[in-house]
């Protein structure tokens, strides 16, 4: 696949025109929480230097209006329709089904090595196919700068199976809009756009970035975990 290609895709991802979910129908309610792992990272990219910031979530125009007001450049890729990509379905001679993980790293997360001074990863890797997470992290790792920050959500065993998937939306420096996100048939039939693959323990999330330079935990209220943690 020829980079020309691949940056077009970006683009065709992360284009608010094409995006489904980039006007919120009436269901769609966002919840207001105040976050002190985002309060965290606003105030490492706070100061007046332009930054190049990852936003791994939908696209969402209130982060965009946010990181930009800021002077920072930002770049947005849905990590998590990428992964379920049909494409990527393999069947092994002995019947076994697996994940292509090579075609997914092909066609998601292709930066430069060292690109972004800061990335906005939510919960994708509770949402993301296991086969697909520590490849994800180690591609961040790769295009994050040393000594740069990554923002990520962990669900606790009390978050439950059916745990809405939410889409982030900064609204201020210390707090997040929620806006749960239900597959087709509206907020009526609970059916959430992503399923909570797993739970993290604090343990597993420290192998999953041990090849980071440091990491924070916050407490939180609502059966998540939120950790900063540092290229």
């Amino acid at each position: 696949m020829s980079s020309a290609f691949q940056a077009l895709l970006r683009l065709f991802r992360s284009s608010p025109s094409n995006d489904p979910l980039a006007q919120p129908s009436p269901a769609q309610e966002r919840i207001s929480r105040r976050s002190s792992g985002f309060a965290e990272f606003a105030r490492r990219i706070g100061g007046n230097e332009p930054l190049n910031i990852l936003d791994l979530g939908p696209t969402s125009p209130a982060n965009i209006t946010y990181l930009t007001g800021l002077g920072h450049k930002v770049y947005n890729e849905d990590v998590l329709q990428a992964g379920i990509d049909p494409a990527l379905a393999m069947t092994h001679d002995e019947g076994k089904a697996s994940l292509d993980v090579a075609r997914f790293l092909a066609g998601s997360l292709q930066y430069s090595p060292e690109q972004f001074d800061a990335v906005l990863c939510w919960d994708t890797a509770d949402y993301m196919p296991e086969e697909l997470v520590k490849p994800m992290v180690d591609r961040i790792h790769r295009v994050t700068k040393p000594g740069g920050s990554v923002l990520a959500f962990f669900h606790t065993k009390d978050a439950g199976p059916d745990a809405p998937y939410y889409r982030y939306h900064i609204a201020s420096p210390d707090t997040l809009n929620l806006q749960a996100m239900w597959k087709s048939g509206g907020a009526k039939a609970k059916v959430p756009l992503f399923r909570l693959q797993r739970i993290f323990q604090n343990r597993h999330v420290e192998n999953l970035f041990r090849d980071y330079g440091s990491l924070k935990f916050f407490l939180a209220r609502d059966n998540v975990r939120e950790i900063i943690v540092v290229r």
